[in-house]
């Protein structure tokens, strides 16, 4: 289910390790994606494209 946090948020579970999915397409992805972030397109993501993400650890999709 998913769960809006607030950037004070987003920061404490980046520095406990969190995985942070950027949706957004290619050319976006580029220019405005967060330091860090994985690029997987919103048309892209599905259980394929996630498996290079740890089963541990949190993700943050944005």
């Amino acid at each position: 289910m998913p769960t809006s946090i607030t950037r004070d948020e987003l920061q404490e579970l980046i520095r406990a390790g969190a995985q942070i999915v950027d949706v957004l397409p290619p050319g976006e992805f580029a220019e405005y994606h967060l330091p860090g972030a994985l690029s997987i397109p919103l048309k892209d993501l599905d259980a394929s494209s996630t498996e290079r993400l740890s089963k541990d650890k949190p993700v943050v999709v944005y």
